[in-house]
């Protein structure tokens, strides 16, 4: 079984330094918040805390300010950052559940494949109570340090691109060798594909294309042609949509409950305006990302009904790993399961109603 990670006492000793220098500065406002994303102004994190700063800062009446910090100005990764948030030397940060993964496990669960539909499912799930449930997960496992606000997007869907050849079934994935992070899960997704899960960093994958090192991998269309990694000759994009590229957002608990009420309810609605920001933002970006990749020679290939539904059957023994190997990871798979599951009645319902 895997457990949370024990605070690098050598890191937070250097976060504590970092928090005692920063807090030297004086604001006009009671609370000044240092929210911090590893990405940069591109990116949809950027987007997001761009709409939560205008939204805190002015529906606080200037009660609360934000200082945006984009890339490592701060800390360098999801451990350094969780925590950096927990010694309060950061107050917003923005993970992928990879990123999370060290920490809290179980937050894999929403790399698990092909149990989100489609945006509006998954936008059902992330507003309800599935996200309470893993907020008070993360606080109990945090010592009441770690608070998930929301759970937002950071560029769309993975899908399956490689160098080679059209996928259109799971087949067609066989020898390929497809990058991964370094994280259990996803590289358990690529094995029952019959492909070859290989770690590689982010900023060595464009030559590791080149060089053949890799022949595919997992991401959305905006990441693929902010890379540029048709440059580097990869052409083919499968929309299996088999992950939803979730966004977890969180905030220093004590920083959240030092606040009195009505600063509370601003920064919670702050969070859902960010939400819906991240939301939107993939989609709209999406857009020119799909007309670049054509203009590049890109090809995309849509699997039919009957085509995702064999990845799906061939992605079960993911399901099992999971459940079998992460901390109360059927607890976890059947929340998700199950909330999908009640996102799609409810948008079943809706159709009936809508197309009268």
């Amino acid at each position: 079984m895997f457990t949370k990670r024990k605070i690098n006492n050598v890191v937070a000793a250097t976060l504590i330094g970092a928090g005692v220098m920063l807090s030297g500065f004086t604001y006009a406002a009671d609370f000044n918040l240092r929210a911090v994303a590893n990405s940069n102004e591109n990116d949809e994190d950027y987007d997001g805390l761009v709409v939560f700063k205008d939204f805190v800062e002015s529906h606080s009446n200037g009660k609360i300010a934000v200082d945006i910090y984009m890339g490592t100005q701060l800390c360098g990764n999801g451990v350094e950052c969780l925590e950096a948030l927990e010694y309060g030397s950061v107050d917003v940060y923005i993970s992928t559940s990879g990123g999370a993964s060290a920490m809290y496990p179980y937050v894999q669960v929403l790399d698990l494949p092909y149990v989100l539909r489609d945006d509006r499912i998954a936008e059902e799930v992330f507003t309800g109570d599935f996200t309470r449930q893993l907020r008070a997960q993360i606080l109990e496992d945090s010592n009441d340090t770690v608070r998930l606000m929301t759970i937002g997007n950071t560029g769309g869907w993975r899908n399956f691109a490689n160098t080679q050849h059209t996928v259109k079934t799971p087949e067609d994935l066989k020898g390929l060798k497809i990058r991964t992070v370094v994280s259990d899960l996803p590289q358990e997704l690529v094995r029952s594909l019959g492909a070859s899960p290989t770690p590689i960093p982010w900023p060595e994958l464009f030559t590791s294309f080149q060089t053949g090192v890799v022949e595919g991998s997992k991401n959305g269309i905006t990441d693929i042609m902010g890379m540029k990694f048709t440059d580097a000759g990869l052409k083919y994009v499968t929309l299996d949509g088999h992950a939803y590229m979730s966004a977890l957002w969180y905030m220093n608990n004590e920083v959240f409950q030092d606040m009195p009420e009505d600063l509370r309810r601003v920064v919670v609605d702050g969070f859902s305006a960010l939400q819906q920001a991240t939301f939107a933002s993939p989609k709209r970006k999406s857009i020119a990302a799909y007309k670049a990749f054509a203009e590049a020679g890109g090809e995309l290939y849509v699997p039919s009904a009957e085509e995702k539904a064999q990845f799906a059957e061939a992605a079960k023994p993911v399901y099992t790993w999971f459940q079998e190997n992460i901390e109360d990871g059927e607890k976890w798979f059947n929340l998700l399961n199950n909330a999908a599951k009640s996102a799609e009645q409810k948008v079943a319902a809706e159709y009936d109603a809508d197309l009268k």
